[in-house]
């Protein structure tokens, strides 16, 4: 019988082949697109300004959802809206996988998957190219050493403007009851418009549907143990 460390270190050499045997699969599949760092900052990313033409082959709307995990949004609400183009960006390739993969299973072309980190995305997407932008259960980054990680802080928010349409919505979905108020009180301050926010959309009536309908696999944890999930809709202007 193995023994409390062996059993961590069998654990540890188990997820590290899931992983290994993840970014392999990543590379087959055509929804998934991984540019190196250098493509990006030396603007020679060739898909930039032309996800909807060259990768959806259409004039749809394209809306992100930024570290988007597993990938359970995006493809959740590209289920919901076949009319639209959706892509999930996260860096860490392993966890999309699983979103990826169930795209190509269940035949959804309008998803896609980014491995990149978050604040290149100026260098991904062209101005305005960008109709639609979720951020769903961000690392809140409590810690005031922190605050520059924190995804809806105001240098945040100018790479997304950079990208988004004159116009374009945001949505921040959340169990962080800090990450909601530090971004609903930063937003009336500097003037964003402020469409809906909720601080708990599955107790009270008339939620977006596109809130409630759709769960990330930690999102269903935190129900189970009764924790408010809060969203904010808002206009970047």
């Amino acid at each position: 019988m193995l023994n409390f460390t062996e059993l961590l270190i069998n654990q540890y050499v188990v997820g590290s082949k899931n992983k290994l045997k993840r970014f392999r699969e990543n590379e087959t599949f055509h929804n998934v697109y991984q540019p190196t760092r250098e493509e990006l900052v030396d603007a020679t990313y060739k898909l930039k300004g032309k996800w909807k033409t060259e990768v959806f082959k259409n004039d749809n709307p394209l809306v992100l959802e930024l570290g988007c995990g597993k990938g359970e949004y995006t493809v959740g609400l590209a289920k919901r809206y076949p009319n639209k183009n959706f892509i999930g960006i996260d860096i860490k390739g392993a966890r999309f996988w699983r979103g990826a993969k169930t795209a190509i299973e269940d035949d959804i072309p309008n998803a896609a998957f980014i491995r990149t980190q978050i604040e290149l995305i100026a260098f991904i997407f062209e101005e305005n190219e960008v109709d639609e932008i979720w951020i769903t259960f961000p690392d809140p980054q409590i810690k005031y050493q922190r605050t520059k990680h924190r995804m809806t802080n105001l240098q945040f928010l100018e790479r997304y403007k950079k990208v988004l349409k004159p116009g374009g919505l945001m949505h921040l979905k959340t169990d962080s009851e800090f990450m909601h108020g530090y971004t609903l009180g930063l937003l009336h301050g500097s003037g964003y418009e402020v469409l809906y926010a909720n601080h708990n959309v599955y107790k009270l009536e008339g939620s977006p549907e596109d809130v409630t309908e759709i769960q990330t696999f930690y999102e269903s944890q935190y129900l189970e143990k009764d924790k408010a999930i809060t969203y904010i809709r808002f206009k970047i202007n």
